[in-house]
Formats: structure tokens, C-alpha cells, sequence
């Protein structure tokens, strides 16, 4: 039987994990996922609006998943070259667009005559994005960050700040981190070696991380009014409530459409009509309920339901609507996630005591 090695030298951290998480790793795959569905979206309406143009002639066809795989190996390039921010910043850019680029031409790859419309790849598409996503939350949250893996985070940001200057945003982030590992067990010489690193990194610029702040201070300003929940909430109820009538009609008198001959037929409830159903009963008996108690008590527990049954009404609908209607669902998945965004952040609020936050019924 084989023995985990643990480090002497680390009193109290436990066994060393395989794999270690980078704390900024995270935030770099998600940055990662938004420039791919942006990449892709920006090709749908280019190509759509420039008449699918064809880069090459006679029998060549140079499809641009060949550039998005180019891009991939750039940001791979890139990522084992250099050290850095801006190298990391390069590569999440490089990699999602080259990600993107190639993806959207998934619908090629599956079909046999190289059908780039092909219907079920938008569907394709949401769900590889949505399985990257909650991989990306397990890896995240399946447990904290080790006392190695916080030194470790800690060493790479001084690494990264003797480079190419360190800003203090960062060494404030940095020095937090190895407090939190000293307190959970690792050695101090360890600790004073990354903060000799540390004190030794000149200091560099904030621009960026300011411009977040205050992207955040403008999205606190508009989406931090208390008024936003019952509004929300209760369009949340009125769309399940018209969503459960309309599956009850059409259980009842069964769904229009036309043939090929253009003669109107009536068929029963579709498999995508049914599942619809499903979840607007759902929601309307957890987002009911949710926004009666929440008005009666201000509890911060029907705010996080309502969040809930926004996340998984959002998911499960475009899921749905994306296999039915294809890219044609992305308005209603940005209403979506534009309610789940903001009562998220609702939430947030409410969690940390923030000025504005929702925490009672007399905010509404």
C-alpha cells in the first residue's frame, strides 16, 4: 500500500494535493468562457451580415476554426513562455477567441455533409459552455483553498511582481493569503521567504483594477435598489403562471402548426412543451411562496429561493429553447441571466450587510 508523502517542513498543512489551484485561476477561466460566447456571436452576425464570405478559391476553404485553433496554440504558447499577468491576460484572450472561433463551427464536424447550420449545434454549444462553467464552480468550491495552494498563489503573484511590478491591490491580496496559511499551519520560514519576494516587487499601476471599482460602483448604483426584487420577483411568478396556462391549453386543445402543404393540423403536447410546463409549475411553487414570506418577514432565505428558481429556470429553459429555436434563444437567455445577475447580486448585498442591501419589508 502506498503512503501520500506529506511535507515536514509544512507542519499542520496535511498531504499535498495533486494538483494544485491557482487563486486566480478561476477568474481566468471564466474570462476565458465569456470571450468564447463572445467570439461566437460576434462570427454568427459578422458572417451573417458580409453574406458568408469564403476565405480561399476553387476547391480551397479556409474555415475559420483553423484560425481559432491558432489562436489556441498562441495562448498555449504564450502561457508556457512567459511570466505575468499580462502573459496570463494574452492568453485567456487568445485562447477564447481561438475557442470560439472553433466551436462555432461545431455543426461541421457533426454531420456528415459539413452542415455549418446545423440546428442542434447552438444547443451543442450552451451545453459544453455550461458543463465548462459548472466544472469550473466544482473545482472552485468542492473545498477551500489548502494552506499549500494559498502560499503557493501567494508566490506566484511576487513572482509575477518582480517581472512586471506588482500593484497594490495584488500585494494586499498576496499578503492576506499567506496571514491565512500562516494561521493554518505553515511554517513562518516559508511565509517570510514569499514576503521578501514580496517587499522586493516595485510597485505598478492599478488603472485596470480601479476601472473594475468603479464598473462595480456604477452596477451597485443601478442593480443595489431594494426595488429591483419585487419587481423581479414577481415577473418571475407572472411568467410561470402564464407559462403553466398555456401548457394547460395545449394539454387541453393540443398545438397548431402547418404542414408542408400549408394545411393547418393539431397535434398533442411536444416532448420541448411539456418540459416547459414542468418548469414554469415549478417555479410558481417555490417563487410564490418566496415573495409572499419574503414581503411578509424580509427573509433573506426567499431571496436566495428566488435566485435559485431564477438560475435553474434560466439553465433548463435555454436548454430547451436552444434545441427548439437554436440561436433564436439567446434573447430570452439574456433576460435570464440579466434577473439572475441582478438577484444575485441582491443576494450579495444581503449577505455582507452592504448599504442598500434588501432586509426588510418596509424596502419594498
Amino acid at each position: 500500500m502506498s503512503r501520500r508523502h506529506v511535507d515536514p517542513a509544512v507542519p499542520g498543512a496535511g498531504p499535498r494535493p495533486g494538483l494544485t489551484r491557482n487563486v486566480a485561476g478561476s477568474s481566468s477561466a471564466e474570462w476565458f468562457v465569456v470571450i468564447t460566447i463572445a467570439t461566437i456571436l460576434v462570427t454568427r452576425a459578422w458572417l451573417a451580415l458580409t453574406g458568408y464570405p469564403q476565405i480561399g478559391g476553387g476547391n480551397l476553404h479556409i474555415a475559420h476554426a483553423l484560425w481559432g485553433g491558432a489562436a489556441m496554440m498562441l495562448a498555449l504558447l504564450t502561457g508556457w513562455a512567459f511570466i505575468g499577468f499580462g502573459a496570463r491576460l494574452v492568453a485567456v484572450v487568445l485562447g477564447g477567441v481561438g475557442f470560439g472561433l472553433f466551436l462555432d463551427e461545431v455543426g461541421k464536424f457533426v454531420t456528415r455533409d459539413n452542415d455549418y447550420f446545423y440546428g442542434p449545434s447552438a444547443e451543442i454549444m450552451f451545453v459544453l459552455v455550461v458543463l465548462i462553467i459548472v466544472g469550473l464552480r466544482a473545482v472552485r468550491e468542492f473545498r477551500p483553498l489548502s494552506p499549500v495552494e494559498l502560499v503557493t498563489s501567494a508566490s506566484l503573484i511576487a513572482t509575477e511582481g518582480l517581472a512586471r511590478g506588482l500593484a497594490p491591490y495584488r500585494r494586499e491580496l498576496a499578503t492576506e493569503m499567506l496571514h491565512e496559511a500562516g494561521q493554518r499551519g505553515i511554517d513562518a520560514a516559508s511565509i517570510a521567504a514569499v514576503r521578501t519576494l514580496l517587499d522586493a516587487a516595485p510597485t505598478a499601476s492599478e488603472r485596470l483594477h480601479q476601472a473594475q471599482r468603479r464598473v462595480r460602483a456604477v452596477a451597485a448604483r443601478l442593480f443595489g435598489s431594494p426595488t429591483w426584487v419585487p419587481v423581479l420577483g414577481w415577473m418571475l411568478v407572472a411568467t410561470a403562471v402564464l407559462g403553466v396556462a398555456a401548457g394547460s391549453l395545449q394539454a387541453i386543445f393540443g398545438e397548431r402548426y402547418y404542414d408542408d402543404a400549408g394545411t393547418e393540423r393539431i397535434a398533442g403536447v411536444s416532448v420541448a412543451s411539456l418540459s416547459e410546463f414542468a418548469i414554469a409549475a415549478v417555479v410558481l411553487v417555490v417563487a410564490l411562496p418566496a415573495m409572499l414570506v419574503r414581503r411578509r418577514t424580509g427573509s433573506l432565505q426567499a431571496l436566495r429561493a428566488l435566485r435559485l428558481v431564477a438560475l435553474v429556470s434560466t439553465m433548463l429553459t435555454a436548454f430547451i429553447e436552444f434545441a427548439t429555436e437554436g440561436f433564436g434563444a439567446l434573447i430570452n437567455l439574456a433576460v435570464g441571466v440579466f434577473v439572475l445577475a441582478v438577484l444575485s447580486f441582491q443576494v450579495s448585498q444581503a449577505e455582507t450587510g452592504h448599504e442598500g442591501a434588501v432586509t426588510g419589508p418596509a424596502s419594498e
